[in-house]
């Protein structure tokens, strides 16, 4: 990327380089052409010209801004003055950007004169444009911003001309708004210095304006200007002044616009964190008051003289300062929070001022304030009486406090303060219930629900950390959980399961105290004393607690869970024999409990579900007659009713945990039972309700709200079933009974509960204005899934966010507000064991969650029925909305209008089938007709959810209906829009067009997308602010889905939205008061720069080609990233991100990257997280560029954010890129920067200006040895639960965490290549810094939180394996950790204290092992404490008891207990496994044999029961209680036992193998089970082994020679043959050290004949038949191995040790074979080009375990070959011999794999010569002819490879005729022409060495001597001078000498004559160089026959003599010649090598 900086360079130094005069700027606006271009270009000509010059302003450094001063002025007065176009807001902007870059560089000799001009132009007359005007006091402001300070004295001249001017821009809502701004700025630009007469006039007019003007933008402007004159004056410290502020500040807070609220907030919050004081009150009073000096206040009382006479005529109060202490601050607000008055827009503003109170003073502030805070919130606003008998401001009020305390307050918090939070919490409120000392009395229900969710918030942020206060935490919530309060003891139960989720020790104890209470409870139910409010509630509590057990096993009890179940079955089986009322708690109870184990899951429900089944139906009966219910008296129909409720919510919890037992069965019958509850709702009576307290069952309930309550279970479930159970499973009938009644529930207009007494008279008197500002809770029965635009999904519940929705702390309290109904965790209370809803949204009352769940049901089912069904429906929905009834209740009437939108659009999305499971239908004509007629109905409603709601459903229809219905609609939706003028009415029909295009998607759309284009458009620049800005939105919807077919419109596009963003029209700031106040919420330029991104993701990289279009995109993006306007930025953002993909070269990276870090400190945190997320995005691509890129204290920011937000993904996104692409190269600094972070400080600065301390008073264990022996001694531990408040304090645990990962992540990628590569860069790197990892491990492993201590041991782990047996490479006689041994040891102490974990014991045990078998200590007298762990630990779990224990740590369950049993199990199978290499661990090992090979084997034996037998359940039912548990729930356990038993079996099965291996006796005995019981326990063990093959066999096992022999084969068989998510490099080791464990246990020894069973073979075959095609070549080598092994061992293969086999057998033994020898073909298929028809995947040439594995496979098949019965050799010779011919004429194999083969084809050839079969000649033979074939082919030289396969093939032709002499005939005419060819070859250069080799090794062995001889005597005797001729001279004179000697002794004294005379021919010929070698030859003829030599030399002739006399004096010694003969021998003798010769 930093390539692609110097390409935007010449541009930018165009535009930077200034003048060398300084008198004319590069940049000067041509008006002439301005003036000549149309008049809509000449918008977009100033644009980009004043962007332009904004742009190199801003690139100007001090000397050129002070250069060019004069030309700039000029050009931006021109521009001011402009006519047409006048300034526009963007224009006004870059104007403002460009003075303020001009004078605050250079120098401001102009700044005076800048001054006096624009004033002027404020001043001028009425000829004066007002937009120029507008213009100037725009740039007024932004001067005097910039360069204030050197222009004080001008600054009354300024204000005055700006507070004239306001008069004149009555008129001009944006011309005001911009005044007040300007007058805001030049406050802050001037700061203290401004007049203070000055001061009060704008203070005066702000005020004015603040509290009484029409205009929103005005309004907000004010506030604006207020908080400067407050931040920057102390004019205004004072009461009078303050007094005033606010009242005009809470009519600005009761706006309807959320701008206005936030500015006023804003505005008061600046005012009140200046007044804060510390300072000690000692006086009741709320307010401290101190008299200010006279002469500050006096002046403002005469300024605001006229304003306070018209206020108020009472005599003045005398002026005080402002100072308030924290507590005083908030009463202000809460006071005015409580007034009865307040609206709850208002009180949503209020709550905007705590949130910025508290932020603005600081973390140490809110820390020391934290308890008065908290009680000021539970006291002052949840206890206050006005919010008690209002359920809506009581809910929303309860939501402020919890998003005041738990997500500004909590978050803010450090680790310490949230822990000191907690205990304030507990000890101060929570267990002060129930009262206990007179002094301080019980607190409130209020102030308890309030402290109780706190403490659950914080409990959250915590996690472990809360370890060290859990059970004060436990104590205190056991506590309140029995508090009468219904709603306090849901808020107690699900902080109990939050407690036991972070801390899961606390689980058993919870369980078993909540059980013990719920019996006693009970059991005083029928006494005097009865509680049942407290037994609901200690119910609520067991089950929430158990619902957490789920996702913490390693706690879980099976036995608890069975007595739970028991108890709940026995109460209501008991519960019809007691008292109404006692009975319905009694029931009540038991199903909570029942609900609450639901969370276990399908492996403990499935047990259970025919006794579940049982109780269902009796609970939920076939509805009686309608008489029969008549008869019945209110409390017992509402009892009956109540039961079907509870029973109806465990159904619900049911269907949320168990989705897998929903077969089709289980559905019909639930939905059949939801049938009959319908019936009962529709028998019940039509009066409901009671005034007779004795005819309620509850005395807050009546009988019409438990029927509201079942009516949204049964919809609930119902929903629930239809989305999980398999298609077509539920009864038509249900359909046919629910449908109805969900459909009346939410558009019946008589169908909904009553409402508030306020509501109704308010809808009866006409004034109702939106369902949404009616607040009573109730809504009218509207549903409550909507808030704003944001929709919840009905059927999955997840927030579908509209862009345009914030997501700040603040905008939620606004969020609060666009609902009329509440949400409380006590209106539902299954949501205590429930998971939480998405979002963590609480439920709502019982009546909007039915209507809720109608929806939802509605949706489901509806496309699923008939035409004729769903006509009716509809009907029914169209005839509710005609009724009569609605035209006196518009409030229903808009409540029905909501829901039926909603509930049509979530039918149309499953139509579609983007929601359900089941995709439905909706194309009968009348159907769609029916849908439309109703949509068209909302798409033209004023409230803008219904139009969104409706488009949405128009889109899905037209999707689901096809193009003829679409294209009816888009014509339909084109004419509304072209007749219908009415604003809202376009803005709808925009949506629905666009919906209709995004839901068909770009080609199906295609059709249409002209004319929805040319409406957008047009629409588009409309000047209704609603209609424009849906418009706009509809545009960039319709691009996003068009893709590419988009392309065409993209230029319009794009310059119709730089028109519109330039004009004065789109935007808040235009001059008419209504469009302003419409736009103020309405982000037009947000909806612009969304169109801008569209148009970038249409072009794509099609960006870099388009010159135009991309400048006048990039310049856009620039503009939208300087607004302040949140919307505007994170869109400008999304821009950026993705101009940075498509066209990185043309964007500035430098300033991007550093743009994206100024924006993570933003004081949003949307616009910090969108930074963050492009920050990873770049980080990904390369992280080091990034971070030379960035300015200084890029990574301490983000480590520092990390902290303030643990779970951020995009920052630990961006630390793991960094980390993968630089701590291999860089190791040291990553470890350095994981220890920066462990031992980092945050300090708490006190005041702003106080510099932070860093790095000091850390924990002092920087010495390693001190480190080493510190907690060794019992030091005290790192207790964050324990620390005091401070003001430093290191990260959070969740933050080391992750730095800890980190460094495990970076020593895992270290390793991983270490395994890969020998001396990697990573690895020495590493073990440089060695002892700064183990510090960093040990600093971990004696942390507060276990997962941290877990990680520590993990990395010494590695650090053991990695560097374990490294020498010291200071002292290499040592070990490298040797040094490091005390704080190895240190650190494994706290891992077996009482207060650890299972989890990091069996870490520890691990580390244990390592360290013993890597060798650092080879002693066992030195091993110590060390090895009498894992001693100790293996005589505790080697029996099976309860009490196991390792070191301290006791009390463990049993799953836990299996978790430590199977690390001590696996860490002595590891040194068993080391002992085979490391010889000093047999002498540790050996003595425990004998009782740790049972115990593994049997723990594999229990694997394998847990992983292949067949669920029990099936067949088991119910079980008795009295039978062994943990048989009844194996099921429940074996998911979580699996996994540590897969961690550690093959450790076990490899230690085994290595026992094998040394055929130790013992073993043997032990896997024959002849040391074992023969009890019952090992009768089932041998029955669950039938689960390990997966068809049935007829193998009786116990015949086997081993009886664990299908335990372990088993285990390895199936963990080959699945699948797993594993990393592929574990999965590849992890498969290879399977199988070499495999390859042992396939001994006979072991597994006998079972594996050459069918079934057992067959299933092998295919295994190892999939690996060899699929696994790495180290698998495939393995896998040759074992289809060897079994080959050799085969019983047809052993001679002697079986009795003779008929033929059938005999039969299937040769196909085992061919399937064996099969396997060994295909690994070589894989490898070899040719021998099948699929590509191979390794090039042979470059990888030597390829060559490594050819080789081995070639000598299997050859040893597989020997051991072949006589019957099917043949075939497999065939093979084999084509397999060599292949590699031969295979150009691949020439260079490694050919001369690698020949030795083993040579060994084949001659073990067939050998046996003399019949066929062997005639194979041979054919193999010589296609060798011939090859030798030709390769003779044409065609290839880079035919030279070696030339000589190649010579050599193999002459391996076989060498080893097979006898299968050819001298005379064999393919003899012959190989001859030919050999002696062509010796004449040639290039082979003649070869060759002659040939014919050495040819004659040696007797292969047609006589043609050779003649041919080699020709070739030696005439001599031709080519070059490589002479090697091959040499090496057939060799031959011949050598050959002389094997001749019979007749013959040699011929041949030693031919032999001389050759040789001296050929010495003759070539001259004297070959003398010396001659004569050597020479020699050794006369050594064969020293008389014939002798007798040839004397008949030799004079010259003869002499010539052989002087070759032999060449020779000088006996000793030379034969140093020289063996030279020469040289490749003899490597021939022979070769070739066995």
């Amino acid at each position: 990327m930093a390539a692609s900086e110097p390409k935007s360079a010449p541009t930018e130094a165009a535009a930077t380089k200034p003048t060398s005069n300084g008198e004319q700027s590069p940049f000067q606006l041509d008006v002439s052409k301005l003036h000549s271009l149309p008049s809509e270009q000449q918008g977009l000509y100033l644009l980009t010209f004043t962007a332009d010059l904004a742009r190199h302003v801003d690139a100007l450094d001090a000397d050129g801004a002070s250069a060019e001063q004069v030309p700039l002025k000029k050009e931006l007065f021109q521009i001011i003055n402009l006519s047409t176009p006048a300034p526009t807001r963007v224009i006004r902007n870059n104007l403002g950007r460009c003075f303020a870059g001009v004078f605050s560089k250079g120098n401001r000799k102009l700044l005076y004169d800048s001054i006096n001009e624009l004033v002027a132009i404020l001043q001028a007359g009425k000829d004066k444009d007002l937009r120029a005007k507008h213009a100037a006091v725009s740039c007024l402001g932004a001067l005097f911003e910039a360069a204030g300070d050197s222009a004080m004295s001008l600054s009354p001249l300024a204000c005055a001309a700006a507070l004239k001017a306001i008069k004149a821009a009555s008129n001009d809502t944006g011309y005001r708004s911009a005044i007040f701004r300007a007058l805001g700025r030049i406050a802050k630009g001037i700061s203290v210095a401004i007049d203070e007469d000055v001061a009060r006039s704008i203070w005066k007019q702000a005020r004015n304006a603040a509290g009484g003007e029409k205009s929103l933008l005005v309004q907000a402007s004010a506030c604006w200007c207020l908080e400067q004159l407050i931040r920057c004056t102390p004019y205004f410290d004072n009461s009078n002044d303050f007094e005033k502020l606010q009242s005009a500040l809470w009519k600005a807070l009761e706006s309807s616009s959320v701008s206005v609220r936030h500015a006023a907030a804003s505005c008061l919050s600046a005012e009140l964190v200046k007044s804060f004081s510390e300072s000690p009150n000692k006086d009741v009073v709320p307010r401290i008051r101190k008299p200010r000096k006279a002469k500050k206040t006096a002046k403002g009382e005469e300024l605001d003289d006229d304003l306070e006479r018209a206020s108020s005529p009472a005599p003045e109060k005398p002026a005080t300062a402002l100072s308030y202490t924290l507590t005083e601050m908030l009463k202000i607000l809460s006071t005015h929070y409580c007034r009865s008055t307040t609206t709850n827009k208002a009180r949503a503003g209020v709550v905007l001022c705590y949130i910025k109170v508290l932020k603005a003073l600081g973390e140490s502030v809110v820390e020391k304030g934290y308890a008065d805070i908290a009680r000021h919130l539970f006291t002052d606003i949840l206890g206050h009486p006005s919010l008690q008998f209002n359920r809506y401001r009581q809910l929303t009020s309860r939501k402020f406090v919890r998003l005041i305390l738990e997500r500004v307050i909590g978050r803010m918090l450090g680790e310490t303060a949230q822990l000191n939070a907690c205990r304030f919490l507990l000890n101060d409120i929570i267990k002060d219930y129930p009262q206990a000392v007179k002094e301080r009395p019980e607190p409130t229900k209020q102030s308890l629900t309030g402290a109780i969710s706190a403490l659950t918030s914080l409990i959250g942020y915590l996690d472990a950390a809360i370890g060290g206060i859990a059970e004060l935490c436990r104590e205190g919530l056991l506590q309140v959980v029995q508090h009468p309060n219904f709603t306090v003891q849901v808020h107690a139960a699900r902080a109990l399961r939050a407690l036991v989720v972070a801390s899961p020790q606390q689980l058993l104890p919870t369980v078993t105290i909540c059980m013990n209470s719920v019996n006693r409870e009970l059991n005083l139910l029928a006494g005097p004393r009865q509680g049942p409010k407290r037994c609901v509630g200690q119910a609520h509590g067991l089950a929430a607690v158990l619902s957490a057990s789920s996702s913490h096993p390693l706690y879980g009890s099976v036995d608890v869970y069975a007595r739970v179940l028991q108890q709940a079955t026995s109460l209501l089986k008991s519960s019809g024999s007691s008292d109404l009322r006692i009975s319905s708690c009694q029931l009540q109870v038991a199903w909570i409990m029942i609900g609450g184990l639901m969370s276990l899951g399908p492996n403990f429900v499935k047990i259970h579900l025919p006794q579940l089944m049982l109780l269902w139906k009796n609970a939920l009966p076939r509805a009686v007659s309608r008489e029969n219910m008549v008869q019945r008296n209110m409390i017992e129909l509402s009892y009956l009713a109540h039961v079907r409720e509870c029973a109806l919510a465990s159904i619900k919890c049911f269907l949320t945990f168990n989705q897998r037992l929903l077969t089709s069965d289980v559905s019909r019958r639930l939905s059949a039972m939801l049938e009959n509850t319908v019936g009962f709702l529709q028998s019940l009576p039509e009066r409901k309700t009671s005034d007779d307290p004795s005819n309620r069952l509850s005395p807050a309930l009546q009988l019409q709200d438990y029927e509201v309550m079942v009516r949204r279970r049964v919809f609930q479930c119902f929903s629930q079933l239809l989305v999980l159970s398999p298609a077509g499973s539920v009864e038509g009938t249900a359909h046919s009974t629910i449908l109805p009644l969900a459909v009346a529930s939410f558009s019946d207009p008589e169908y909904y509960a009553p409402s508030s007494l306020s509501a109704a008279i308010a809808s009866a008197a006409a004034s109702f204005e939106s369902i949404w500002d009616v607040g009573d809770n109730n809504g009218f029965g509207v549903t409550g899934l909507l808030r704003g635009l944001d929709v919840r999904d009905p059927v999955t519940r997840r927030v579908d966010r509209h862009w345009t929705s914030r997501r700040e702390d603040q905008d939620d309290a606004t969020q609060l507000t666009l609902s009329p109904l509440g949400s409380a965790p006590e209106y539902d209370s299954t949501c205590c064991y429930l998971p939480d809803l998405p979002d963590a949204e609480d439920p709502q009352p019982p009546g909007t969650e039915a209507v809720n769940a109608a929806i939802c049901a509605f949706g489901l089912s509806m496309p699923l029925q008939s035409p004729r069904i769903q006509d009716s429906t509809l009907e029914q929905i169209s005839s509710s909305f005609s009724a009569t009834a609605l035209q006196k209740d518009p409030a229903r009437k808009a409540a029905i209008t909501v829901n039926v939108a909603l509930a049509l659009a979530t039918a149309c999305k499953v139509a579609t089938g983007e929601v359900g499971s089941s995709k439905g239908h909706i194309q009968s004509s009348a159907t769609e007709k029916g849908i439309l007629a109703l949509l068209h109905l909302c798409i033209r409603d004023a409230d803008e959810v219904v139009r969104h709601l409706a488009a949405t459903a128009i889109g899905g229809l037209c999707c689901s209906s096809g193009n003829a219905f679409t294209s009816a609609e888009v014509t339909y939706l084109t004419e509304t829009i072209v007749k219908n003028r009415e604003p809202h009415v376009r803005a709808g029909c925009a949506l629905a067009l666009a919906s209709i295009h995004s839901q068909l998607g770009g080609m199906a759309a295609g059709f249409h997308m002209k004319n929805i284009v040319g409406i957008l458009m047009s629409l588009a620049a409309d000047t209704h602010p609603l209609v424009h800005f849906w418009a706009l939105d509809s545009l960039a919807q319709v691009a996003e889905s068009a893709g590419l077919n988009y392309s065409g419109y993209v230029t319009n596009t794009i310059g119709m939205l730089c028109q519109l963003y330039v004009s004065g029209s789109h935007n808040a700031e235009t001059a008419v008061l209504a469009s302003s106040n419409m736009s103020i919420d309405l982000s037009v330029p947000a909806a612009i720069a969304r169109g801008v991104d569209s148009a970038i993701n249409v072009l794509g990289p099609d960006l870099q080609d388009m010159t135009k279009a991309r400048d006048m995109i990039l310049t856009l993006v620039r503009l939208f990233s300087q607004e302040g306007d949140v919307a505007l930025v994170l869109e400008s953002l999304r821009c950026y991100e993705h101009l940075s993909l498509y066209a990185p070269g043309h964007l500035r990276f430098a300033k991007y990257a550093q743009r994206l870090q100024s924006d993570v400190d933003s004081g949003s945190s949307e616009i910090a997280q969108s930074a963050l997320h492009g920050l990873s995005a770049l980080m990904r691509r390369d992280a080091p560029e990034i971070t030379r890129t960035a300015r200084p204290g890029l990574e301490d920011r983000l480590w520092d954010y990390l902290d303030s937000m643990p779970d951020q993904p995009d920052i630990k996104n961006i630390f793991l890129n960094w980390l993968q692409q630089t701590g291999a190269s860089d190791p040291a600094e990553w470890i350095q920067r994981c220890n920066t972070i462990l031992t980092k400080t945050k300090a708490k600065v006190e005041q702003p200006k106080t510099a932070t301390v860093k790095n000091t008073a850390g924990p002092d264990i920087q010495d390693e040895e001190v480190a080493g022996f510190a907690v060794a001694e019992g030091a005290s531990k790192e207790d964050e639960a324990q620390a005091p408040t401070s003001t430093q304090e290191l990260m959070r645990w969740q933050v080391r965490l992750f730095a800890m990962e980190c460094l495990y992540g970076l020593i895992a990628m270290i390793s991983k290549q270490a395994a890969i590569s020998d001396d990697t860069q990573g690895e020495a790197a590493l073990q440089r810094k060695v002892a700064d990892v183990i510090r960093i491990a040990f600093s971990a492993s004696t942390a507060g939180v276990a997962s941290l201590r877990v990680v520590g041991m993990r990395i010494i782990d590695q650090v053991l394996k990695l560097f374990g047996r490294t020498p010291d490479p200071d002292f290499p006689e040592a070990m490298l950790l040797e040094q490091y041994q005390a704080q190895i040891s240190s650190a494994l102490t706290p891992a077996f204290a009482a207060d650890s974990s299972p989890e990091l014991a069996a870490a520890a045990v691990s580390v244990c092992a390592t360290f013993i078998a890597t060798g650092i200590v080879t002693d066992i007298d030195r091993m110590g404490r060390i090895l009498k762990v894992l001693i100790t630990a293996l005589e505790s779990f080697a029996e099976e008891s309860e009490s196991a224990s390792i070191g301290e740590l006791r009390a463990l369950g049993s799953n836990a207990q299996v978790m430590v049993r199977m690390a001590v199990f696996s860490a002595w199978a590891e040194l068993q496994i080391a002992s085979t290499e490391q010889k000093y661990l047999v002498d540790v090992v050996q003595p425990h044999i004998a009782r740790l090979v049972p115990l593994w084997l049997s723990s594999l034996r229990e694997y394998s029961r847990l992983r292949f037998e067949p669920d029990i359940s099936a067949s088991m039912g119910t079980a008795p209680l009295s039978a062994d548990l943990d048989m009844v729930y194996a099921a429940l356990n074996r998911q979580t036992l699996l996994k540590f038993y897969q961690d550690s079996w093959l450790s076990l099965v490899d230690a085994i193998a290595s026992l094998i291996d040394e055929d130790s006796e013992f073993v043997f005995d032990a896997l024959d089970s002849k040391n074992a019981s023969t009890g019952p326990e090992d009768e089932s063990a041998v029955n669950g082994i039938n689960g390990i093959v997966r068809k049935s066999t007829g193998i009786n096992y116990r015949e086997e020679p081993v009886a664990f022999f299908f335990v372990l084969f088993g285990l390895a068989f199936e963990s080959l043959a699945v699948r797993t998510s594993e990393d592929h490099t574990i999965t590849r080791s992890r498969n290879l050290d399977i199988l070499q464990a495999l390859k042992k246990i396939l001994r006979p020894s072991v597994s006998g004949n079972a594996v050459y069973r069918d079934i057992v073979f067959s299933e092998t075959m295919d295994l190892l038949s999939r690996m060899s095609l699929t696994e790495s070549l180290g698998v495939q080598a393995v896998v040759v191995e074992i289809a060897r092994n079994l080959c050799i061992v085969h019983p047809s293969s052993r001679q002697g040790l079986q009795t003779p086999v008929n033929g059938e057998a005999l039969s299937e033994d040769i196909e085992q074979l061919f399937e064996l020898t099969r396997i060994i073909v295909l690994v070589l298929a894989g490898l070899i080009p040719g021998l099948s028809d699929t590509p191979v995947s390794v090039r042979l040439e470059n990888s030597e375990e390829a060559i490594a594995l050819v080789r081995t496979s070639l000598q299997a098949l050859v040893d597989v070959s020997d051991v072949f019965p006589s019957i099917i050799k043949t075939d497999l010779h065939a093979t084999i011999l084509h397999i060599f011919v292949t590699i031969l004429g295979t150009g691949a194999c020439q260079a490694a794999v050919v001369p690698q083969a020949l030795p083993i084809f040579r060994r084949f050839i001659a073990s067939i010569a050998d046996e003399q079969r019949a066929e062997t000649a005639s194979q041979l033979r054919n193999a010589l002819a296609r060798m011939l074939l090859i030798l030709k082919n390769a003779q044409k030289r065609e290839t880079e490879a035919s030279l070696p396969c030339e000589k190649n093939s010579m050599l193999a032709i002459t391996v076989l005729l060498s080893a097979a002499p006898r299968d050819f005939s001298a005379d064999d005419a393919l003899l012959a022409r190989f001859i030919a060819e050999l002696c062509e070859s010796l004449e040639a250069p290039m082979t003649s060495r070869v060759a002659a080799g040939c014919v050495r090794t040819l004659l040696m062995a007797g292969v047609a001597p006589a043609a050779l001889l003649t041919e080699a005597i020709t070739f030696l005797s005439n001599p031709v001078d080519l070059e490589g001729l002479p090697d091959g001279r040499s090496l057939v004179a060799q031959t011949l000498t050598m050959y002389a000697a094997r001749l019979p002794q007749k013959q040699q004294a011929a041949a030693i004559a031919l032999f001389m005379n050759a040789l001296l021919k050929r010495a003759s010929g070539e001259g004297t160089h070959t003398h010396q070698e001659t004569a050597a030859r020479l020699l050794s003829l006369a050594a064969v026959d020293s008389a014939t030599f002798r007798a040839i030399v004397t008949a030799m002739d004079g010259g003869q003599k002499a010539f052989l006399e002087q070759i032999l004096k060449t020779r000088t010694g006996v000793q030379q010649a034969r140093n020289d003969f063996g030279s020469d021998r040289e490749p003899t003798i490597a021939l022979k090598m070769d070739f066995g010769g």
